[in-house]
Formats: structure tokens, C-alpha cells, sequence
């Protein structure tokens, strides 16, 4: 596996690249690229860091696995390429973001234009068997996802952190709230947001106004 990261976020991971628990991850991900089918593909691993540099994150939201069919994965959360069906987590982001924003639902699924001005979408897992759910858990991608989370919150300030359903709010113990915004809700998966955990959470709206409160450029959602 080519560790192709961008080199905004060597200076504060190198430590990571170099322990042990990592070199044995990257042993594991090649092999399993070199055997079976994988998602994303292997130059799309680390493109949460490629499109969104440390020193431009102003929002991280917390995935857990990528999609696990074809032509699905691309390497940041949620996201799907351009002419892929959107799967029924993103199309609920959509609609929040819609009835939220009043931004008309967009065609594409991809997120790049999201990451490229400063939303980190990161799954806790970069890789996956296809077909496969959760085939590469545990084998040491949440260990560097969390070392990424605490980075981040440890060298800024004024992130905002969105951390939507079980999963991604236990990550709240690596973020220091008192410097940072952490907005929970619950999954945008239709098990949960048929249930009224997502829907109504007005996440994108409220990133917005403390990015204006704070002088920054709001996002285009």
C-alpha cells in the first residue's frame, strides 16, 4: 500500500506511520489488495487528506466504513462518484441539507467539493473487502482515525465536529469541547432517521453561522 498522503499532514502523523500497529496495518492492506477486491481503489485510501489539507480543516464528520459495492467508494465518507446512486445515508444528508438550507438536491454524490473547502470526511475504517461490511475493522485503521481526530482537535481551535449516530459520538472523548463545536444527532441511515434521530437537526445551517460568528467563509453545502 503507497502511502500517499498529503504532506500537510505528515508533519503531525508521522509518528503514526512509523509504530508498529502501523506497519502491520499497511502489510494487511496490501496483502488484501493483492488477493480480493477492495474498496475504494488504492489511490483513493487517503483522499479525505489529499482534498481537504490539515491547515484548511474547518468541519470534520465521522463515517465508519466505506461502501462496500462497486464503484461506490471514493475514499471520503458518505461520498459516492458522480454518476453513482446515491446511497440512502447520503440521500437523507441531502435532505436535511435541502430542507435545512433550502439548497435544491444536487445530481452527484460526490463530496470532493465539500472536502476541498475544509470538511475532513472520515471514515474511522479507509478500506474494505468487497461486499464485505466491516471486513477491515480491527485491524488497526481506527487506531490512526483516532490519532487523527485527537491531531486535529489538539492543534486547533474552532473546529466543528459532527458526530451523527452511537458509533461516531463515542469518539467525543478524543475532542476538547471546550475549544472546539461538537453537534451530535442521531445516523442519517433510514433506520435511524425514520425515526426522528435525523431529521430536524439543522447541523448545516448552525456550522454555518459559527463559521460566520467567527469571521470565516460559510460552506456552499
Amino acid at each position: 500500500m503507497n502511502l500517499d498522503i498529503h504532506d500537510s499532514w505528515k508533519p503531525y502523523l508521522d509518528k503514526e506511520f512509523k509504530k508498529e500497529y502501523f506497519k502491520n496495518l499497511m502489510k494487511f492492506v496490501t496483502d488484501e489488495y493483492n488477493t480480493n477486491t477492495c474498496f475504494p481503489p488504492e489511490e483513493a485510501v487517503f483522499n479525505a487528506f489529499n482534498y481537504c489539507h490539515f491547515n484548511d480543516v474547518k468541519v470534520v464528520i465521522i463515517g465508519q466504513d466505506p461502501y462496500h459495492d462497486y464503484g461506490q467508494a471514493n475514499g471520503l465518507c458518505f461520498s459516492v462518484a458522480d454518476s453513482v446512486k446515491h446511497p440512502p445515508s447520503l440521500v437523507n444528508i441531502f435532505k436535511e441539507i435541502e430542507a435545512d438550507l433550502g439548497i435544491p438536491y444536487p445530481k452527484s454524490g460526490n463530496l470532493e467539493r465539500l472536502a476541498k473547502q475544509g470538511v475532513l470526511l472520515l471514515n474511522a475504517t479507509l478500506t474494505v473487502r468487497a461486499h464485505e461490511a466491516a471486513s477491515h475493522q480491527k485491524q488497526g485503521w481506527e487506531t490512526f482515525t483516532d490519532s487523527v481526530i485527537k491531531t486535529v482537535s489538539d492543534k486547533n481551535e474552532n473546529i466543528i465536529f459532527l458526530l451523527w449516530g452511537g458509533f461516531a459520538k463515542k469518539k467525543v472523548k478524543l475532542i476538547d469541547d471546550k475549544k472546539h463545536l461538537v453537534l451530535t444527532s442521531g445516523h442519517p441511515s433510514p433506520l435511524s432517521a425514520n425515526r426522528g434521530y435525523w431529521f430536524g437537526n439543522k447541523h448545516f445551517s448552525q456550522v454555518n453561522q459559527y463559521l460566520k460568528d467567527l469571521g470565516e467563509k460559510t460552506l456552499n453545502w
